[in-house]
């Protein structure tokens, strides 16, 4: 095909007036070997050692969604990367969190963000927020070979739906399987801990101050407890990724913003070392 292009100086038909409004489909139809599932891999011995980036942490808040992630990236017990970027805007109303394989991950985030933008260029309208969602469904389905030779993507998706004018959280598996997620949502391996500390912080009238503050103290316990999550390093100047996606679009918190927040939660760290307390009734 990219012969045939050289050779005449044009595009070939087919690709001037694309038959689907997936881009997925379209690139499956003509070059498969360039989508993450459909590589072939040599055959291995034992586990593939590959970085893996964790954690990732959404909250809703009235008004909108925040989406955040760690900086850390590990490849089995050695950090293999102290400032690895985690979360992607999606299109002007969603973002994604990656957790998993980090190359693999960042390259689906890429896809899925080429995904969004062919759509809205061949229908000349978004999808909705529950047909990205599905959308990244069933990308991740097709990383399902890849995902069972430990080279898994397991994701984190938040939008802010401009139809139901609320904020919105998707979780998936390593299967494509979907679920949506309300108040709050983790994955990663620091979940378990970020999920514990949301569980006992979260209101139903959070501010939008309030929620970003919230989500640095869960990724602050989920660091403190789980050793392939990175805390703030104050250091380094190395703070959480923090997003905020509102009626007004997708907006990533600056460094100043990002390091204020995290200073003022290690100060009453040194305080109280387990973080706020929550109230028995």
């Amino acid at each position: 095909m990219e012969a045939n292009t050289r050779s005449t100086g044009r595009l070939p038909a087919a690709f001037l007036t694309p038959g689907s409004s997936s881009f997925m489909d379209f690139l499956s139809e003509h070059q498969p070997e360039l989508l993450p599932g459909k590589r072939q891999l040599p055959p291995t011995q034992g586990v593939i050692e590959a970085p893996h980036g964790t954690t990732i942490v959404a909250v809703t808040f009235p008004g909108g969604v925040v989406l955040a992630g760690d900086r850390r990236a590990t490849m089995g017990n050695v950090i293999a990367q102290r400032d690895i970027e985690k979360v992607f805007p999606a299109d002007e109303y969603s973002a994604v969190g990656i957790a998993g394989t980090a190359g693999l991950a960042v390259e689906m985030v890429k896809l899925f963000q080429l995904e969004l933008e062919h759509f809205e260029k061949v229908e000349g309208a978004q999808l909705s927020l529950e047909g990205k969602a599905n959308r990244l469904s069933t990308m991740i389905r097709s990383n399902l070979g890849m995902a069972m030779q430990g080279l898994a993507v397991v994701p984190l998706f938040a939008g802010y739906d401009v139809d139901r004018e609320k904020g919105r959280i998707f979780s998936y598996d390593v299967t494509g399987g979907r679920s949506e997620e309300h108040n709050f949502a983790a994955t990663g391996s620091g979940s378990i801990f970020a999920r514990g500390a949301m569980k006992k912080l979260f209101r139903d009238d959070l501010t939008e101050d309030q929620a970003t503050t919230l989500v640095v103290q869960a990724l602050y316990d989920a660091a403190d407890d789980d050793s392939a999550t990175g805390g703030p390093d104050v250091a380094r100047r190395i703070y959480p990724i923090v997003t905020v996606i509102t009626d007004d679009g997708f907006r990533r918190l600056t460094e100043d913003e990002s390091s204020e927040i995290a200073r003022s939660v290690l100060e009453r760290r040194l305080e109280q070392p387990d973080g706020p307390r929550a109230a028995l009734l």
